[in-house]
């Protein structure tokens, strides 16, 4: 049966009760977290190193930390602005990404000290195949384009050998979303030739036995083609995590799989900001409001919602109040504040209601809330090692630590 570990993609130092759920997950016996460099801008490590300030050395070298590198986002993005960094390839304006030798010894550098470790245990090349993509892109030959693939990571793993030799990480290994597409697809990312790379890797430094020993991908209830790639890796004495166990993309749309109550206290919300809204200075926010209420079951998942939330309700709020004086604007705030609070918990109890008709073939005889079905197929995969699994609040954690 899968072990949880604890994925930190959203958690932040800067809020207490993230530091609080990282303590009550190493009491609750969790054995490994999962971090990367770019999560947060690396304030998912910092929070690791504060919430491991409690802690003996003993219960601090129980844990398994695994983080990454590749991404080059935020203040990454700053520095290569002013000293560009090796093999950068561009994926947006916003996001960069590499896994030159000099770029990881910067992040495993940056990393350690975020973390406040001397070693990290297993440290990942972070979805390698941003190079397949912008090769694609550029229509660069398909074997072209995988005969370099392959020599970055072969370098990259000659880079991560001299660092296990160097004593800074124990072992590593590819976290790739590539490794879950189909064959078929121009990103997916081979994966049968990852030994031969390390085994030569490890020949380069004079070392005898290799220490990649990981490979993260997605696998969920509704993307099981991740399922091929994991039985190879444990065929071959490999180590699985899979990642986005709730969170699944198929045909473009995505899905949570994950159930949500009907929110209690939308409704009174909703009826004292449709009265204080009610007049003619306010009629645009008036009508927004009753049109959202009309739509609050049409969102696909609650990804749309907050990606619409801050693409276009609140610039409309901030338009529709522009000319009000502050401190009726501050007072006005506080009820749409708690408003959208609830709006939100009703759009993702619509979602969720939505999802669950749409994949109830798929769900057959399980009765069990969303994320249990989905959580407990995982751990009946034999391939699966560690389920990595977001638990931002200590209900978060107690809910998945409860499913036997």
């Amino acid at each position: 049966m899968s072990n949880f570990a604890f994925g930190t993609y959203r958690i932040s130092d800067l809020n207490p009760l993230h530091i609080a759920t990282l303590k009550e997950a190493v009491v609750s016996g969790i054995t490994m977290i999962d971090t990367s460099s770019n999560y947060m801008d690396g304030g998912a490590e910092r929070a690791i190193a504060l919430a491991f300030r409690d802690f003996s050395e003993d219960e601090k070298n129980s844990i398994e930390l695994v983080s990454k590198f590749g991404y080059i986002q935020n203040t990454n993005m700053q520095r290569h602005k002013e000293n560009p960094f090796e093999d950068v390839v561009k994926y947006s304006d916003d996001c960069y990404h590499s896994i030159a030798k000099s770029f990881m010894q910067d992040q495993l550098t940056l990393s350690l000290e975020r973390l406040e470790r001397e070693q990290i245990d297993c440290y990942l090349i972070h979805n390698p195949e941003y190079y397949l993509l912008d090769a694609i892109n550029k229509n660069i030959p398909k074997d072209e384009r995988l005969d370099e693939m392959y020599r970055r990571i072969a370098d990259s793993f000659i880079a991560l050998e001299e660092e296990v030799a160097n004593g800074r990480i124990a072992s590593y290994g590819i976290s790739s979303n590539s490794f879950s597409k189909k064959s078929t697809d121009l990103d997916f990312l081979p994966y049968e030739d990852l030994l031969t790379l390390a085994e030569d890797a490890v020949k380069y430094v004079g070392g005898k036995k290799h220490h990649f020993t990981t490979i993260q991908l997605p696998i969920n209830l509704l993307e099981r083609d991740g399922l091929k790639c994991a039985t190879w890796a444990k065929k071959n004495g490999l180590r699985v995590l899979s990642n986005r166990p709730l969170n699944a993309t198929v045909n473009e749309l995505m899905y949570r799989l994950a159930e949500y109550g009907e929110s209690r206290e939308y409704y009174n919300h909703l009826n004292e900001l449709l009265e204080i809204t009610d007049n003619k200075e306010l009629q645009s926010l008036h009508t927004l409001l009753e049109q959202l209420d009309d739509s609050k079951h049409k969102f696909g998942w609650i990804g749309d919602y907050d990606t619409f939330l801050y693409s276009q309700i609140i610039p409309h709020i901030k338009k529709s109040i522009e000319t009000l004086d502050d401190e009726y604007i501050e007072t006005l705030f506080n009820y749409i504040d708690m408003f959208l609070q609830e709006y939100r918990k009703m759009v993702a109890y619509e979602c969720s209601k939505k999802t669950r008709e749409q994949l109830k073939d798929i769900l057959g005889d399980c009765n069990l809330s969303l994320q249990e079905c989905a959580l407990k197929f995982l751990m009946k995969q034999k391939s699966i090692d560690y389920i990595l699994i977001g638990m931002r609040k200590e209900s978060y954690l107690n809910e998945v630590m409860a499913i036997k």
